[in-house]
């Protein structure tokens, strides 16, 4: 998709189609990369998108703790939020990316006009520098047996409701993932397995919506339900299980997303509400 510029330069890389109305922070998955919101923008014509990289993911440089909590890298999305001069926006985060928007809504809600968790990530709630959890063990033993191709093969399918329907958006996943390498990945892993998403939603000050494919068979809708139900009820807002979407609702769904977000916009009292 045109308009996207790739910036590379500092410690976190991004992505950026610039726009007039409002401002959308949005934070990918553990198997993905900035550029799989592109199918998003389409459907938010005059938004300003900016996505991250996550540290150690495409230009990005790792964190440097050997098993970074969210928090770790919410503080990361500080510093790109600083360096942009960001004053308020709209924050999605999509699978991984939910725990560390919550985090970052938790602990610096001012600049957050409204929060969107999309496909929610529970994480394992694991002591941090234990055991991985059998789930998470095996994401980092297949990446170091198969190499990032391979996994991303055997792995892409299972993001996209009737994957055999859906090739192009199968291919599309799995050249995201493809790209992942550690050491951020194992951080991602480590990261998600000490993750508590509940925790952080119970403790959220912010407008909150939530969205789920009712086909998403990696973070199943009772896991988003659960992270719905855990907002408090005075910030807590609509939640969607969209028919025929995976768990890549942003790339088989962006049309109910972006509807969500839209919603979010015009619920709040930014001074860039959508017209």
């Amino acid at each position: 998709m045109t308009g996207f510029v790739d910036h590379t330069g500092g410690e976190i890389s991004w992505r950026e189609r610039p726009g007039a109305g409002p401002v959308l922070v949005a934070l990918h998955g553990i198997g993905s990369e900035a550029s799989s919101f592109d199918a998003l923008a389409g459907h938010l014509p005059r938004w300003r998108m900016i996505a991250w990289n996550a540290p150690g993911y495409a230009w990005s440089t790792p964190l440097r703790a050997h098993w970074p909590l969210a928090e770790d890298y919410a503080a990361a999305l500080a510093g790109l939020v600083e360096r942009l001069g960001l004053d308020h926006f709209h924050l999605l985060g999509h699978s991984l990316g939910t725990l560390i928007a919550a985090s970052y809504a938790v602990f610096r809600p001012g600049h957050v006009l409204s929060l969107t968790l999309a496909a929610c990530a529970q994480g394992g709630g694991a002591a941090p520098e234990g055991d991985l959890p059998p789930a998470q063990a095996a994401r980092l033993t297949e990446l170091q047996r198969d190499g990032a191709a391979a996994f991303a093969a055997a792995r892409a399918p299972r993001l996209i409701h009737e994957p055999e329907a859906n090739p192009a958006l199968v291919d599309a996943v799995a050249a995201s993932m493809a790209k992942v390498r550690l050491p951020g990945y194992g951080q991602a892993v480590r990261m998600l397995a000490s993750g508590d998403l509940a925790a952080d939603c119970a403790r959220l000050t912010v407008l909150t919506a939530v969205i789920v494919g009712e086909g998403d068979i990696v973070t199943p809708p009772d896991q988003s339900a659960r992270a719905h139900a855990a907002i408090p009820a005075t910030m807590r807002r609509g939640f969607t299980q969209v028919q025929g979407a995976g768990h890549a609702i942003h790339l088989q769904a962006p049309q109910a997303l972006a509807a969500m977000l839209l919603a979010q916009d015009q619920s709040t009292s930014s001074p860039l509400q959508q017209k």
